[in-house]
């Protein structure tokens, strides 16, 4: 009986159990927590690109309201992932190269590559360039729900244009 309960598939299964508990536990923590922090930062907006709509071009507000709507449960479903994704890449980052299970765990070479900046900058340094030039990144699209009522709605869309 005692082999029964720690053999690794009903260890798997229990900790998958304790894990989709402890999430729905810390959602419902979430729900409850108030939705602005107490000292929440001002939230700087960056500005629109260059390619982004004229007012004479826009979609319907419903279809935006979708875009964004889709977007949001896209994201969060992103987010749940990556946690996901993190927490098993915790236990497979420690294993050796081999077969679990019918998984077989193993390495490849990235075919990325990432300036190295520790030496871009002992470069600049010694040859006395001054700091390494940095530029900004893209912008991230944010997308947020307010209340707002339907004529707010479209005088805020006539006055962004």
């Amino acid at each position: 009986m005692f082999n029964l309960l720690t053999s690794p598939s009903t260890r798997r299964n229990i900790r998958g159990l304790l894990g989709n508990l402890i999430e729905s536990a810390a959602d419902a923590v979430r729900s409850l927590a108030p939705t602005e922090p107490a000292t929440a930062a001002e939230v700087v907006e960056a500005p629109d690109p260059a390619d982004v709509l004229d007012a004479d071009e826009l979609p319907a507000v419903e279809t935006i309201a979708a875009a964004a709507r889709e977007y949001e449960r896209a994201t969060d479903q992103a987010r749940r992932a990556d946690r996901g994704k993190r927490a098993a890449k915790k236990v497979l980052d420690k294993l050796p190269a081999g077969i679990y299970g019918g998984w077989k765990v193993f390495r490849t070479p990235s075919s990325r590559q990432t300036p190295d900046l520790a030496a871009i900058t002992a470069t600049y340094k010694k040859l006395g360039l001054g700091p390494v030039p940095m530029k900004a990144c893209a912008p991230s699209l944010k997308v947020e729900q307010i209340e707002a009522a339907p004529a707010d709605v479209e005088a805020a869309v006539l006055t962004a244009a």
